[in-house]
């Protein structure tokens, strides 16, 4: 079975990898136009642009998917099953129709929860306790195709974004294979998406980075990982952003304070903070132009003490 592959960040990698190792017979890669990154802004190829060339695959970077040029050259590899993980465009008509089998979509949620572009991150920020990958059939309209398999990943009271991010990769990339099997053999199914259930993950925003004192402090826990690491969860100190990195709520409620307010600070276990609900603990803090450091560490280094006011 010729399969066209379609994918760019690292989320990406674990299939791409899996699929190439199982022997499938993969006639392209389609992927982001470099793009510049890091802090020096340097044009840099996708992760999955640097694996395919690594693996010698013929590798394809269009700016507009409907441009016919564009088409004619994808239609010349004649793919049987176009397969796309994260890929970062929705797919127009022209390209769904191009497989003769069909074209296949793994996506980080249990289905039709979390449709949209940050599942693992609206996961982390609502406490789920569950989540998972699902393989589905890809039509036009955003993450409601019919599913093919799915998979369960529990999320751990220790797990980040970037935990997260790599155990669903992994399991998948596994359920991607498995997936790809069942379609060459015949055997995949395919069941109808329900609505009912169906929740949303939209791009995160600024906004959503920002830590907000008057929300509970399991809340802000939830925050805080699914931040974690990219972008970060920020505050103010001083009037200069503040990341958090690294907290635990604590169910003490403080007495008069105010929510943002320091109520303690300890040499070892660092700063504990006032919420809506709760407290939240403090552990691993990042002043601006600075890198990572314990809260201790921050306490002793910026003078932060019982009463000072965070998020001013």
């Amino acid at each position: 079975m010729r399969i066209l592959f379609m994918g760019t960040p690292q989320f990406a990698l674990d299939s791409l990898q899996l699929l190439l190792e199982a022997g499938k017979q993969l006639v392209g890669v389609i992927t982001q136009p470099d793009r510049p990154r890091g802090r020096g802004r340097i044009i840099t190829p996708s992760p999955v642009k640097a694996l395919a060339q690594k693996k010698n695959l013929l590798v394809y970077q269009p700016q507009d998917l409907k441009d016919p040029a564009v088409l004619k050259k994808l239609g010349t590899l004649q793919p049987h099953l176009i397969v796309v993980v994260a890929y970062g465009k929705i797919l127009p008509r022209e390209i769904l129709d191009l497989p003769t089998k069909g074209c296949i979509n793994l996506h980080a949620s249990l289905l039709p929860r979390y449709r949209g572009a940050a599942p693992i991150q609206w996961a982390l920020m609502k406490g789920e306790r569950i989540t998972g990958v699902t393989t589905m059939y890809v039509d036009e309209a955003l993450d409601e195709g019919d599913i093919i398999l799915q998979s369960e990943v529990p999320i751990l009271s220790s797990d980040t974004m970037g935990s997260l991010h790599d155990k669903l990769s992994s399991a998948g990339a596994e359920l991607l294979l498995e997936t790809v099997e069942k379609i060459s053999s015949g055997t995949a199914p395919r069941t109808p998406q329900p609505e009912k259930g169906a929740t949303f993950a939209p791009p995160l925003k600024r906004s959503h980075e920002i830590l907000d004192w008057t929300r509970t402090a399991r809340e802000l826990w939830f925050q805080v990982r699914a931040l974690n690491p990219r972008p970060g969860a920020t505050t103010y100190w001083r009037g200069s952003i503040l990341k958090v990195w690294d907290v635990a709520p604590v169910r003490e409620n403080g007495k008069e304070e105010q929510p943002g307010e320091i109520v303690a600070v300890d040499k070892r276990e660092g700063i504990f903070v006032k919420t809506g609900s709760g407290l939240l603990h403090l552990k691993e803090l990042q002043p601006a132009g600075k890198q990572r450091m314990s809260a201790s560490d921050f306490a002793r280094g910026y003078g932060a003490k019982v009463g000072v006011v965070l998020g001013k």
